[in-house]
Protein backbone atom coordinates (compact mmCIF):
# COMPACT_ATOMS: atom_id res chain seq x y z
CA UNK A 1 0.00 0.00 0.00
CA UNK A 2 3.08 2.10 0.91
CA UNK A 3 4.33 1.71 -2.76
CA UNK A 4 1.42 2.65 -4.45
CA UNK A 5 0.98 5.85 -2.20
CA UNK A 6 4.41 6.79 -3.35
CA UNK A 7 3.59 5.53 -6.66
CA UNK A 8 0.47 7.81 -6.90
CA UNK A 9 2.32 10.89 -5.74
CA UNK A 10 5.56 10.36 -8.10
CA UNK A 11 2.47 10.33 -10.83
CA UNK A 12 1.22 13.57 -9.28
CA UNK A 13 4.63 15.14 -9.24
CA UNK A 14 5.35 14.23 -12.58
CA UNK A 15 2.34 15.74 -13.79
CA UNK A 16 2.82 18.83 -12.03
CA UNK A 17 6.64 18.95 -13.66
CA UNK A 18 4.94 18.50 -17.38
CA UNK A 19 2.59 21.30 -16.09
CA UNK A 20 4.97 23.14 -14.96
CA UNK A 21 7.29 22.92 -17.74
CA UNK A 22 4.15 23.24 -20.21
CA UNK A 23 3.61 26.65 -18.61
CA UNK A 24 7.42 27.81 -18.67
CA UNK A 25 7.35 26.83 -22.71
CA UNK A 26 4.25 29.14 -23.18
CA UNK A 27 6.19 31.71 -21.57
CA UNK A 28 8.82 31.84 -23.75
CA UNK A 29 6.73 31.89 -26.52
CA UNK A 30 4.29 34.11 -25.68
CA UNK A 31 3.99 38.48 -27.07
CA UNK A 32 6.23 39.07 -24.14
CA UNK A 33 9.64 40.95 -25.24
CA UNK A 34 13.09 40.37 -23.78
CA UNK A 35 14.87 43.89 -22.20
CA UNK A 36 16.77 44.35 -24.96
CA UNK A 37 13.22 44.27 -27.30
CA UNK A 38 11.80 46.22 -24.96
CA UNK A 39 14.60 48.73 -24.88
CA UNK A 40 14.72 48.81 -28.84
CA UNK A 41 11.29 48.89 -28.97
CA UNK A 42 11.17 51.92 -26.57
CA UNK A 43 14.32 53.82 -28.39
CA UNK A 44 12.54 53.47 -31.86
CA UNK A 45 9.10 55.22 -30.49
CA UNK A 46 11.32 57.95 -28.75
CA UNK A 47 13.29 58.68 -32.14
CA UNK A 48 9.52 58.68 -33.72
CA UNK A 49 8.29 61.45 -31.28
CA UNK A 50 11.42 63.11 -31.55
CA UNK A 51 11.11 63.52 -35.17
CA UNK A 52 7.65 64.65 -34.59
CA UNK A 53 8.49 67.47 -32.57
CA UNK A 54 11.03 68.49 -34.85
CA UNK A 55 8.58 68.56 -37.52
CA UNK A 56 6.04 70.35 -34.90
CA UNK A 57 8.76 72.86 -34.20
CA UNK A 58 9.86 73.55 -37.83
CA UNK A 59 6.26 73.87 -38.88
CA UNK A 60 5.81 76.58 -36.14
CA UNK A 61 9.12 78.39 -37.09
CA UNK A 62 8.18 78.40 -40.83
CA UNK A 63 4.39 79.54 -40.18
CA UNK A 64 6.02 82.33 -38.04
CA UNK A 65 8.60 83.46 -40.84
CA UNK A 66 5.60 83.07 -43.32
CA UNK A 67 3.58 85.77 -41.20
CA UNK A 68 6.12 88.46 -40.62
CA UNK A 69 6.71 88.34 -44.21
CA UNK A 70 2.95 88.82 -45.23
CA UNK A 71 3.04 91.76 -42.34
CA UNK A 72 5.75 93.54 -43.75
CA UNK A 73 4.23 93.51 -47.43
CA UNK A 74 0.85 94.37 -45.95
CA UNK A 75 2.49 97.42 -44.52
CA UNK A 76 4.61 98.09 -47.88
CA UNK A 77 1.54 98.13 -49.80
CA UNK A 78 -0.95 99.80 -47.26
CA UNK A 79 -1.39 102.80 -49.01
CA UNK A 80 -2.23 100.97 -52.25
CA UNK A 81 -5.91 101.14 -51.97
CA UNK A 82 -5.60 104.74 -51.54
CA UNK A 83 -3.58 105.23 -54.48
CA UNK A 84 -5.91 103.55 -56.71
CA UNK A 85 -9.01 105.91 -55.20
CA UNK A 86 -6.93 109.06 -56.18
CA UNK A 87 -5.69 108.30 -59.84
CA UNK A 88 -8.79 108.94 -61.35
CA UNK A 89 -9.04 112.56 -59.57
CA UNK A 90 -5.29 112.52 -61.46
CA UNK A 91 -7.24 111.66 -64.56
CA UNK A 92 -9.78 114.02 -64.61
CA UNK A 93 -7.03 116.78 -63.99
CA UNK A 94 -5.00 116.23 -66.47
CA UNK A 95 -8.69 115.97 -68.61
CA UNK A 96 -8.95 118.99 -67.64
CA UNK A 97 -5.57 121.02 -69.03
CA UNK A 98 -6.32 118.93 -72.28
CA UNK A 99 -9.73 120.20 -72.61
CA UNK A 100 -9.21 123.56 -71.06
CA UNK A 101 -7.25 124.51 -73.90
CA UNK A 102 -9.56 124.16 -77.53
CA UNK A 103 -8.00 125.10 -80.61
CA UNK A 104 -10.09 128.24 -81.94
CA UNK A 105 -12.42 129.09 -79.03
CA UNK A 106 -11.63 132.30 -77.24
CA UNK A 107 -9.87 132.53 -73.80
CA UNK A 108 -12.91 132.90 -71.79
CA UNK A 109 -14.31 129.51 -73.18
CA UNK A 110 -10.90 128.52 -72.17
CA UNK A 111 -11.11 129.48 -68.65
CA UNK A 112 -14.43 128.30 -68.52
CA UNK A 113 -13.44 125.20 -69.42
CA UNK A 114 -10.53 124.46 -67.29
CA UNK A 115 -12.51 125.45 -64.63
CA UNK A 116 -15.08 123.15 -64.75
CA UNK A 117 -12.86 120.50 -65.26
CA UNK A 118 -10.99 121.70 -61.85
CA UNK A 119 -14.31 121.92 -60.13
CA UNK A 120 -15.28 118.17 -60.86
CA UNK A 121 -11.75 117.07 -60.12
CA UNK A 122 -11.95 118.44 -56.75
CA UNK A 123 -15.36 116.90 -56.20
CA UNK A 124 -13.79 113.62 -57.35
CA UNK A 125 -10.95 114.26 -54.87
CA UNK A 126 -13.44 115.49 -52.12
CA UNK A 127 -15.25 111.99 -52.54
CA UNK A 128 -12.32 109.34 -52.33
CA UNK A 129 -10.81 111.46 -49.01
CA UNK A 130 -14.26 111.04 -47.40
CA UNK A 131 -14.41 107.12 -48.68
CA UNK A 132 -10.98 107.12 -46.12
CA UNK A 133 -12.76 108.84 -43.34
CA UNK A 134 -10.61 112.13 -44.10
CA UNK A 135 -12.80 115.29 -43.11
CA UNK A 136 -11.74 118.85 -43.47
CA UNK A 137 -11.31 121.05 -40.02
CA UNK A 138 -13.95 123.56 -39.70
CA UNK A 139 -11.74 126.87 -39.33
CA UNK A 140 -13.38 130.11 -40.65
CA UNK A 141 -15.17 132.09 -38.01
CA UNK A 142 -14.31 129.39 -35.09
CA UNK A 143 -12.52 130.26 -32.22
CA UNK A 144 -8.98 129.30 -32.34
CA UNK A 145 -8.17 126.44 -31.48
CA UNK A 146 -3.99 125.46 -31.06
CA UNK A 147 -4.88 121.39 -30.78
CA UNK A 148 -6.34 122.57 -34.54
CA UNK A 149 -5.14 125.09 -35.93
CA UNK A 150 -1.62 126.82 -36.71
CA UNK A 151 -2.03 130.78 -36.33
CA UNK A 152 -0.08 132.64 -39.06
CA UNK A 153 -0.56 135.94 -38.27
CA UNK A 154 -3.64 137.77 -36.43
CA UNK A 155 -5.18 140.65 -38.05
CA UNK A 156 -7.32 143.29 -36.63
CA UNK A 157 -10.79 142.82 -37.61
CA UNK A 158 -14.22 144.80 -36.49
CA UNK A 159 -16.34 142.05 -37.90
CA UNK A 160 -15.26 138.81 -36.32
CA UNK A 161 -14.46 138.43 -32.65
CA UNK A 162 -11.11 138.55 -31.03
CA UNK A 163 -9.30 135.02 -31.28
CA UNK A 164 -11.61 133.55 -34.04
CA UNK A 165 -10.49 132.65 -37.13
CA UNK A 166 -10.71 135.19 -40.44
CA UNK A 167 -9.74 133.55 -42.62
CA UNK A 168 -7.80 130.16 -43.66
CA UNK A 169 -4.84 129.83 -45.88
CA UNK A 170 -4.53 126.02 -45.98
CA UNK A 171 -7.47 123.62 -44.95
CA UNK A 172 -6.17 121.00 -41.99
CA UNK A 173 -8.20 117.51 -42.03
CA UNK A 174 -9.00 114.54 -39.35
CA UNK A 175 -7.90 111.44 -40.50
CA UNK A 176 -10.91 109.32 -38.53
CA UNK A 177 -10.51 110.75 -35.26
CA UNK A 178 -7.03 112.12 -35.74
CA UNK A 179 -6.03 115.43 -36.62
CA UNK A 180 -3.90 114.71 -39.85
CA UNK A 181 -3.19 118.05 -40.94
CA UNK A 182 -3.78 120.92 -38.71
CA UNK A 183 -5.26 124.07 -40.42
CA UNK A 184 -3.18 127.33 -41.19
CA UNK A 185 -4.93 130.33 -40.12
CA UNK A 186 -5.07 134.34 -39.93
CA UNK A 187 -6.69 135.25 -36.25
CA UNK A 188 -8.78 138.07 -35.37
CA UNK A 189 -6.83 140.46 -32.86
CA UNK A 190 -10.25 142.50 -32.73
CA UNK A 191 -10.51 145.55 -33.37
Amino acid sequence: MEEEIVEEQAAENSEELKEQNDESGEEENSPELSVEEQLEAALKESADLRDKMLRVAADSENFKKRMERERLTALKYAGENIFREILPALDNLERALTTGIIEGADAEKNLAALIEGVELTKKSLVSTLEKFEVKPVESVGEPFNPAHHEALTMEKSGDVPANHIINEYEKGYYYKDRLLRAAKVIVSSGE
